[in-house]
């Protein structure tokens, strides 16, 4: 998966150049919603790598699919990676170019594993904390695991902040074997 990001990252970032220069950053991001989807059915990829299409009918099939959802610049990004035979990589340049477009409008996103469920006031403390730790506006999820035990996971970025008990049982755990 790394390795598909890191290929995936050039697209995603032109596509990104593209769509704010543009100032169409909620159109693109919706463009690639679509054809990701496309291109993520399992039929389209066994046409896709049917070697007996060639490159025009790949891309003739794929556009006839989206229909109206692409712009042109957006059938022209999708033939280009056709071509390159890159159309594989759409999953990872859509989410990289979710993160690219979160980072512009200044956002960050949560998810908080909670052991038990969270209420709204619970969710709107936490997500003020967020902000004013990250200096970003934060949009969170919430999902409940109870084998927590209790108390909650945050994860936001590449940043993990484990205040549950499983995790502290963990850590003395970890402690008592040094």
């Amino acid at each position: 998966m790394a390795e598909y990001l890191t290929v995936a990252r050039p697209y995603a970032e032109a596509v990104f150049s593209l769509a704010h220069e543009q100032n169409a950053l909620p159109v693109w991001l919706e463009m690639l919603r679509v054809a990701s989807r496309v291109a993520d059915d399992e039929q389209m990829r066994a046409a896709l790598e049917n070697p007996k299409l060639d490159v025009g009918a790949k891309e003739s099939l794929f556009l006839s699919v989206c229909g109206t959802d692409l712009n042109a610049d957006g059938k022209n990004f999708i033939r280009v990676l056709i071509e390159a035979e890159r159309i594989n990589l759409l999953p990872q340049i859509r989410q990289l170019f979710g993160l690219l477009k979160d980072d512009a409008d200044g956002v960050a996103r949560a998810h908080i594993t909670s052991a038990f469920a969270v209420d709204d006031r619970q969710i709107a403390s936490l997500k003020s904390a967020l902000e004013r730790r990250f200096g970003k506006k934060i949009e969170t999820t919430v999902s409940v695991d109870p084998e927590l035990i209790g108390g909650a996971t945050i994860v936001v970025g590449d940043t993990v902040i484990d205040a549950s008990v499983r995790g502290e049982l963990q850590a003395m755990a970890n402690h008592l074997r040094t």
